[in-house]
């Protein structure tokens, strides 16, 4: 019969082994359920049904933006056309929902190399009411967006560099409306799309590469209307929504249908063109150079005024004068000593640990070419999934810390690090979705995917969490070079810029100035609805981050040892962490320079997400610095003779 002592381990294996298979199952099971299949080419023949879906109406043009509330396209206010049978909703991913996608069916009925000249979708009468809100949305730049064939419908724009002046670049969607001077703008209700397919020769069948839509706002136009389908449609009169009485609308369309030498593989190119390549260049030269210098500095304390440190307090014993310790030495009995707040400390830097690995493999992921923009959604869904699976590694690093720093409230610190960091997100989130509750928005999150996000959290997240925090209090504790002395050691005055505040100040600014210019990228990408696809150059510049990161805290830490302050461990976090800070200031700096935002819910929206994604970025680079420091710090004392 086996020991007590081993039945219990047994089981308790066992316990966490089962906890496990029902976790895996459990999350293979709602990645499915939010799956979004489909990358495989759909393959045409003539006359077959074309399918026009219909996505939420979203803020931005190609240089301004004036809200940040998407509308569902069937929201009443518009007064769109319905399908007939009444619309229906299309099967989205998690991703997608998260970022405002609502997909519905259309009446639009188009048929493979079709074409049609003036088609009547149907006549509405907008209400004053309803015209008063459409107007404003044209005045906000509001674009509709289409999808057909799972590409989202766009209009064309010249490219943006001097060589690319020929080439056309696709932006996603088209105005609503446009205003040319008059008291109310135009209203567009015609739409010329048109269709680019390609023949496939070995399957002869033919395939849908791009899509494009021209609007234009044709007063009284019917079908069959000469009017209509005019080549000189832009001196028509317009369609202008009278806010003093109700306006009778037409909305029409007409199809043409272009063959093209593009391949199916190929046709995201046009909408994949994000910016000047140039200036991607130039931000990845830009961090390598900030790379290259904190790595000469580096090398200068570790090859020279380390090396040399070490080497003096070796040859101390075997000199006959006795000299007193000076320098970092004269901290060794005090460098080990658990901070203030151990166990908020462990947290945090285990849920850091837990961003950062999610990060790092999303955006290898990217990089390698699996995360693809026609599978709408998949990159946060993958973020979330990553997330949620990376709570094991949360759960060890916070035990194995706490351990170390001597806890004993082991369960509070399990606790803590299954609810506290992803808690204080999760209200933001749901405060930040009242807000688009109130402005009636489609990027309000349904209940539904509410309560599977809360499932994902407790049947997912919080279990690896609590199986991680059970691996790493069942490993021995983590054994320092030096024991710490029972009385602290006074530290003395230091400088102003080894400060606590000043000195973390200006270790924030180096890590921020290695991303700020890809920053920008990646701020009009989430603002104005671009396809943001450069994750080669996001993988170099996340790379170059952790450099940063790692150098700029070991240096400061180095500073700081020699003044003869030891409290590094929350210093070393909050170092590399106040790059977060600068982050917010060039985010709000952004808000004045290329934004026009004027709405109060708009810009609680913009100010709650970008603090969400600082709070984010903190723990994740606050991780990173300490571990690297952590690492020095060990290692320096571990080659020091301490009497």
């Amino acid at each position: 019969m086996l020991p007590a002592t081993t039945t219990r381990r047994w089981n308790t294996l066992s316990r966490v082994t089962a906890l496990l298979a029902i976790v895996a199952t459990t999350t293979i099971s709602l990645t499915n359920a939010f799956y979004l299949p489909g990358v495989a080419p759909t393959e045409y023949h003539d006359s077959d049904p074309v399918f026009l879906m219909v996505n939420a109406l979203t803020p931005g043009s190609d240089s301004e933006l004036k809200s940040v509330i998407p509308y569902d396209y069937y929201y009443p206010m518009f007064h769109f056309c319905k399908p007939k049978d009444g619309e229906r909703s299309q099967a989205e991913s998690l991703g997608s929902i998260l970022f405002g996608d609502r997909i519905w069916d259309s009446p639009f009925r188009i048929r493979m190399r079709q074409p049609k000249s003036c088609e009547k979708l149907c006549e509405v009468d907008v209400s004053t009411e309803e015209a008063k809100f459409i107007n404003n949305r044209i005045r906000e730049n509001y674009v509709i967006n289409w999808l057909i064939d799972g590409l989202p419908v766009g209009h064309i724009r010249q490219g943006a560099s001097k060589g690319d002046q020929e080439k056309q670049v696709y932006s996603i969607g088209f105005p609503l409306g446009v205003e040319d001077g008059k008291e109310t703008p135009k209203l567009n209700n015609h739409y010329e799309i048109n269709v680019e397919f390609h023949h496939n020769k070995q399957k002869d069948t033919l395939r849908v590469v791009g899509v494009t839509v021209e609007p234009f706002s044709i007063e009284n136009a019917m079908e069959g209307s000469e009017l209509c389908g005019s080549t000189q449609m832009e001196q028509i009169p317009g369609v202008y929504l009278s806010e003093k009485q109700p306006t009778h609308v037409t909305y029409t369309y007409a199809v043409h249908w272009q063959e093209v030498e593009t391949a199916w593989a190929t046709r995201w190119d046009k909408y994949l063109m994000v910016g000047e390549p140039r200036i991607h260049w130039f931000s990845l030269v830009n961090s390598v150079i900030i790379v290259l210098f904190l790595t000469g500095m580096v090398a200068m304390v570790l090859l020279r005024a380390l090396h040399k440190d070490i080497s003096r307090y070796n040859q101390q014993e075997a000199q006959e004068d006795f000299q007193e310790d000076f320098g970092w030495k004269l901290v060794h009995g005090d460098v080990f000593r658990p901070p203030a707040y151990p166990m908020l400390l462990s947290i945090i830097v285990g849920n850091g640990t837990q961003m950062f690995l999610m990060a790092a493999v999303t955006i290898l992921f990217a990089a390698l070419g699996f995360l693809s923009p026609s599978n709408r959604g998949s990159l946060a869904t993958v973020m979330i999934v990553f997330y949620m699976f990376f709570g094991i590694a949360a759960g060890f690093v916070s035990a194995r810390l706490y351990k170390m720093f001597g806890g004993e409230a082991w369960k509070m610190n399990v606790i803590g690090t299954a609810f506290l960091f992803p808690g204080v997100i999760f209200t933001g989130f749901v405060a930040l979705n009242f807000f688009l509750i109130g402005a009636k928005s489609s990027g309000a999150v349904p209940f539904g995917t509410m309560v599977g996000l809360v499932a994902l959290w407790f049947l997912v997240s919080t279990p690896l969490s609590v199986v991680g925090s059970y691996l790493g209090f069942q490993r021995p504790k983590i054994e320092t070079p030096v024991r710490a002395n029972q009385i602290p050691r006074q530290i003395p005055d230091q400088v102003f810029y080894l400060r606590p505040i000043p000195s973390m100040l200006v270790g924030g600014i180096l890590p921020f100035g290695a991303i700020f210019i890809e920053l920008y990228f990646i701020l009009n990408s989430i603002w104005f609805r671009k396809i943001y696809y450069v994750f080669g150059f996001l993988f170099l510049v996340f790379g170059i981050l952790i450099l940063t990161c790692a150098e700029v805290t070991i240096l400061m830490c180095y500073f700081h040892l020699c003044a003869e302050d030891y409290h590094w461990w929350w210093r070393a976090f909050f170092t590399s962490g106040a790059s977060a800070i600068y982050i917010f200031l060039y985010s709000i700096m952004y808000y004045f320079t290329s934004l026009q935002i004027k709405s109060f819910t708009s810009v609680v929206l913009y100010f709650g997400w970008t603090a969400i994604m600082s709070i984010m970025f903190f723990v994740l680079s606050g991780a990173i610095g300490f571990f690297s420091t952590f690492a020095f710090v060990r290692k320096i004392y571990g080659s020091i003779k301490i009497d």
